[in-house]
């Protein structure tokens, strides 16, 4: 049998925002009948057509949730589910891109499987009891694989966490979970979704990254790190320093405008004319104003990158210095933005700065994030109810966007594919098999280690012919729970079940049969 046929029996749920159905990367042209073990439904919507492709979705609406911009239905407004579901099952979309950046042929990875759409997420947040039916109702239709690209900004203990409770019943029906370990990083003991019977991905770079030039009136040019959708077909343009431009109305001073932030620049000075601001602020200030560009000096991170509403560059102090000095010194100062260009990452892969660390703040004796991804500058599908980046009127269909929430449905299309070739293998035989083949990493690029990247990087191919697996099940977390001190009220919250700790099944974390190993100390 063709692994294509075998992947098209695998169903992903997506419990996110929604999707966009007609993207071309969910076209179900060539997809067979729907799987006979399919039990879940196409929620009635006036605006939302199910297919082979995606063949089913529902929606969880609590109050407060929506806003005037959401759909009431499975449809995505805002453009993250859209994007994580076809990471995780797109089709093969050829020239693809964003503006003509990053053009080239996109696929998820399972492009034959199918998809099961919850939406959960809002324009106002989303609801712990919507995360918790979407479970539910998942589990019940008959997903093979869930995917969560959602977390809270601060870790939980299991039995407060909705997405441990529901990742829980998951995977007493053989169901794995795979999570976002969040964007708290670089942050020590700021990974979330830390439950040991889920896998929790960590967002790492790919060898592509994105670079935006800035050439100055004297022929100088300087490498920054955005992602500028405009072309300014190298026109120069008047370029002023934003500490000259303060806007006196309000009684700003230059000392306070050269940060261009909201109302400090002289919009009469600035329209029309690319801005130098000293300090990264916001793309808002320089906006308000009527600048055509804008070129920050910033001392921040520069391993990932934001696409703004105008041309835009960000560079850092040196260069910064640099600019600086030819505005000083020169009487009619120019300068241009180019186009996003992309250039090999020849450190790649190694984690993200954003991406959440480790030590586990829950259970320390327990490694997390599991293991890392791609999740820097992924270009996948993209809701065209929503705009290219916030304060933009431009609609495409594909968007570049960072975060574990790209990296998630990377190592969810890993782990479909992996079921695909064993489809009674449990969800910690899977994370096993994932965790055990990852690509080694080494600390020269991650200080934090293992507490960065896990067991390292995924390798898809190779996960599915492991060797050695790693299982475990009901039982053996509800030792482990116990081992932990929960009380039974605790152990029953979030297994759903009348279980009882005794001494038969009171269990130490390392009696858990996990395929990494940790071991925390107090310094005496």
């Amino acid at each position: 049998m063709k692994t294509s046929i075998i992947e098209s029996d695998i169903i992903i749920g997506m419990l996110d925002t929604g999707v966009w159905p007609e993207s071309e990367s969910f076209n179900d042209t060539g997809f067979g009948p729907i799987p006979q073990k399919w039990k879940g439904t196409c929620q009635k919507s006036a605006n939302f057509t199910c297919n082979n492709k995606i063949i089913g979705a529902r929606y969880y609406l609590t109050d407060g949730d929506n806003g005037p911009e959401d759909f009431i239905s499975p449809r995505d407004a805002d453009g993250h589910g859209t994007h994580t579901t076809s990471t995780a099952a797109g089709g093969l979309v050829s020239q693809a891109s964003l503006f003509g950046i990053a053009k080239g042929t996109v696929r998820g990875g399972v492009p034959s499987a199918r998809i099961a759409v919850y939406k959960i997420c809002w324009s106002n947040g989303c609801s712990d009891e919507g995360i918790l039916a979407a479970f539910d109702d998942a589990i019940a239709d008959g997903v093979d694989i869930i995917s969560l690209s959602v977390g809270s900004f601060i870790p939980f203990d299991y039995f407060e966490d909705s997405i441990a409770i529901g990742a829980f019943h998951a995977m007493k029906k053989g169901i794995l979970t795979s999570n976002s370990a969040g964007n708290g990083g670089p942050t020590p003991g700021s990974v979330v979704n830390v439950s040991p019977w889920s896998l929790t991905v960590a967002a790492s770079t790919i060898d592509r990254k994105f670079v935006t030039k800035v050439k100055l009136g004297n022929g100088q040019i300087y490498e920054g790190a955005t992602i500028n959708t405009f072309d300014l077909k190298g026109k120069m343009y008047p370029f002023i320093y934003g500490g000259d431009a303060p806007n006196l109305t309000l009684g700003v001073a230059s000392e306070f405008s050269r940060y261009c932030f909201p109302g400090a620049l002289n919009a009469t000075l600035v329209k029309g004319k690319i801005v130098f601001c000293e300090y990264f602020t916001d793309y808002e200030g320089v906006l308000e104003a009527g600048a055509l560009g804008a070129v920050f000096q910033d001392t921040g991170n520069k391993d990932f990158q934001f696409s703004y509403p105008l041309p835009f560059s960000t560079l850092n102090v040196n260069d910064g210095r640099m600019i600086i000095n030819y505005l000083n010194t020169t009487e009619n100062p120019t300068a241009t933005i180019f186009k996003t260009s992309q250039d090999n990452n020849q450190f790649a892969p190694f984690v993200v700065s954003f991406s959440s660390r480790g030590p586990n703040p829950i259970t320390t004796d327990i490694l997390k994030p599991d293991l890392t991804a791609p999740g820097v500058d992924i270009l996948a599908a993209w809701s065209e109810a929503s705009t290219v980046t916030e304060g933009d009127t431009r609609r495409t269909r594909y968007n570049i966007i960072s975060g574990t929430s790209m990296s998630c449905p990377h190592a969810t299309g890993a782990a479909a594919y992996v079921k695909s070739f064993h489809p009674t293998w449990s969800p910690a035989a899977i994370r096993s098999a994932l965790m055990t083949t990852a690509i080694p990493m080494t600390s020269n690029n991650n200080i934090e280690g293992e507490h960065a990247y896990g067991a390292g990087h995924i390798n898809p191919l190779q996960a599915t012919d492991p060797g050695l697996v790693y299982d475990a099940g009901e039982i053996d977390y509800v030792k482990f729970l116990c081992g932990q001190g929960y009380t039974i009220a605790n152990i029953q919250l979030i297994s759903g079940n009348s279980s009882s700790c005794s001494e038969e099944t009171d269990g130490t974390v390392w009696d858990l049969n996990y395929p990494s190993f940790a071991l925390s100390s107090t310094p005496g």
